[in-house]
């Protein structure tokens, strides 16, 4: 919120300062010679006047030198603090002290008290001068508020912590936001009826509903980072009744590190809402097989490969080596990489996983340790319609690729995976079900560890309900929900990353890695909550209009095929799914015809997936 060393101070308000300092100083010198001989001007001995001429140009070189020293004209007064405070007192005591040195040296004595008074007098004017500002814009919000002109939007804070505080300074001292804090809620019943910087602290979470008719909220700021998944969701299912807009802090790192500020406040996502906890790894585990390893990921532009990298480059791999094929993404990460990282030893490069020359030489070159596979085409309507296209890029993208890692001693390859993979209804959950069985075949025939981690829709990822719910809601509705019952396992984005960093960790070779992402949701549940978030109606102000199932959607997503069943890991989201029995040579005939029928557009290609994925049923 305050950083001095950026924000340069004007000249002409550095010499106005000093001018006001200069008159502060002969008054307060003159004053405490008036208080010292009973307020009376003629009381005041001829001598003492004489005195104070000649001591009054000292005194003001010294004290100049002593409040740059201690740098009250660098300070940005408009958001002075008590570290400010204590910088004039001792300013203002090293300039008394001062002025007594010069005295005796000058053989120019006053009264003792006189020294005192001065010191009272110096103190209060430069803080008057420092602080008027400050006290000035409260005066005139203040007056602002009970004008009756509702310039502002009326704010209700959630927690009345170190969070909150942070938050109320900066409303009150910056004059670029448009707030007006009105009352706060915390579930202390200690705090209950007090005043957190003037604002005051009306109740438990009991109380929202009623505060925000009382007071007129228009915004509701979630201020406790250290909340739990559930206390978060109780206190948020409460606000999204209110129809106000709510924002929150990300979480506990901002406090700690100091970073609380409104820039940081973040929309509330329907993650807040999910009501789960999530999913913790071992990092010490994850750090063991990344640190110092050469690793590549593939699709690294994307939601999830993008995730990865970030994630990974906080492992302190040997090398990073980002391959996609969208320029514009590859070249986010990599700025962004380098910006957080300066001593990554990073390399982005723009291929194909469907170029096996392009992506061998990669290989050749790079010899990486670790592979996270995750381009893919992954757009289930696009994909039926485009069938042939999923075959080439996500099943002999994979093929390829994991053919490079085998030749080149690759030591662990991480396939990512999808729950669609499971008895899919669609083209592209048939071809990263191929992918799969191309991960289990190769691990029976290579050295290289090779496993996949299948995990279920990830919020906020490209593509996903969110970001288009966002955006219907930005223009104003409808809000598109397919079908009013069909449901979903949901993650977030730096969930996923976990699981598949942790399953690198665990993989042995052929396992597919499912994680218990608990009770699905229902998507109209999510488009609800979402406008409720955003301070609208569902049915009133954002219609929600039903569309009918797309070419090849579920009614529902399953994790695991029936044979498969489950296998515990040492991480108790995590599981492992016993991999089904297939002939490899058999597999392999198959591979040839359907990259035949492929390449040849032929209009043949569902029937070959069908006969290579029994489970795979077209929904009409």
């Amino acid at each position: 919120m305050k950083n001095v060393d950026i924000l340069k101070i004007p000249a002409n308000r550095i010499i106005a300062l000093i001018l006001l300092d200069i008159m502060s100083i002969v008054v307060a010198a003159f004053t405490a010679l008036y208080i010292r001989f009973d307020f009376s001007f003629n009381g005041i001995p001829s001598e003492y006047l004489q005195k104070f001429e000649r001591i009054i140009p000292y005194s003001i070189i010294i004290t100049l030198v002593f409040f740059a020293i201690w740098k009250l004209y660098k300070s940005v007064w408009r958001y002075a603090s008590a570290t400010e405070l204590l910088n004039i007192v001792f300013a203002t005591t090293c300039a008394s002290v001062g002025q007594i040195i010069i005295c005796h040296l000058l053989n120019e004595k006053m009264p003792r008290s006189y020294y005192v008074l001065y010191w009272f007098l110096l103190f209060g004017m430069t803080c008057i001068i420092r602080f008027s500002y400050r006290i000035l814009r409260l005066i005139n919000s203040k007056r602002s508020e009970f004008s009756g002109k509702k310039e502002r939007n009326n704010v209700m804070l959630i927690g009345a912590g170190a969070a909150a505080n942070a938050i109320l300074k900066e409303i009150e001292t910056s004059r670029y936001l448009n707030l007006n804090a009105k009352c706060i809620i915390d579930d202390n019943s200690g705090c209950h009826g007090k005043f957190l910087r003037g604002v005051p602290i009306v109740g438990g979470r009991n109380k929202i509903i009623d505060a925000v008719g009382e007071y007129g909220i228009d915004e509701i700021i979630f201020a406790i980072p250290s909340a739990s998944t559930r206390v978060r969701k109780e206190i948020l299912d409460i606000c999204k009744e209110t129809g106000c807009k709510m924002r929150t802090l990300p979480g506990m790192y901002q406090l700690i590190n100091g970073d609380v500020s409104i820039a940081k406040l973040k929309e509330v996502e329907i993650e807040d809402l999910l009501g789960r906890d999530p999913i913790k790894i071992n990092t010490e585990e994850v750090l063991g097989y990344v640190k110092d390893k050469t690793v590549l990921v593939t699709g690294g532009g994307g939601s999830i490969g993008s995730e990865l990298c970030r994630q990974i480059a906080a492992h302190q791999p040997q090398q990073l080596i980002i391959v996609d094929i969208y320029e514009n993404n590859a070249y986010d990460i990599q700025q962004e990489l380098i910006r957080k990282y300066p001593k990554l030893d990073l390399v982005v490069l723009i291929a194909s996983v469907r170029n096996k020359e392009r992506i061998d030489s990669i290989f050749e070159k790079y010899r990486p340790n670790i592979v996270y596979h995750a381009a893919a085409h992954k757009h289930v309507p696009l994909m039926e319609v485009s069938p042939n296209e999923a075959i080439k890029n996500n099943v002999f993208g994979t093929y390829r690729t994991v053919q490079a890692a085998d030749k080149y001693g690759t030591e662990k390859f991480v396939l990512i995976s999808t729950d669609k993979a499971v008895n899919p209804t669609n083209v592209m959950g048939a071809s990263k079900r191929m992918c799969e069985m191309v991960i289990q075949m190769m691990n029976r025939q290579s050295k290289t560890n090779f496993v996949a981690v299948r995990f279920g829709n990830v919020l906020g990822s490209n593509g996903s309900v969110i970001p288009l719910f966002k955006k219907q809601i930005a223009e104003g509705g409808p809000v598109t929900v397919t079908d009013p019952n069909i449901i979903r396992y949901f993650m977030t984005i730096p969930e996923a990353v976990s699981l598949v960093l942790q399953a690198g960790a665990y993989a042995h070779g052929g396992e597919i890695f499912v994680l218990d992402m608990g009770e699905p949701v229902k998507i109209v549940d999510l488009a609800t909550n979402l406008i409720k978030l955003s301070g609208y109606k569902p049915g009133e102000d954002i219609e929600i209009k039903f569309t009918g199932l797309r070419p090849g959607e579920k009614m529902y997503e399953e994790l695991l095929m029936s044979e498969e069943g489950l296998k515990k890991t040492a991480n108790k989201m995590i599981y492992i799914g016993k991999p089904i029995d297939f002939d490899d040579d058999v597999f392999k005939k198959q591979l040839d015809k359907i990259y035949r029928d492929a390449y040849d557009e032929s209009d043949k290609i569902r029937e070959d997936i069908k006969e290579m994925v029994p489970t795979y049923q077209v929904v009409k």
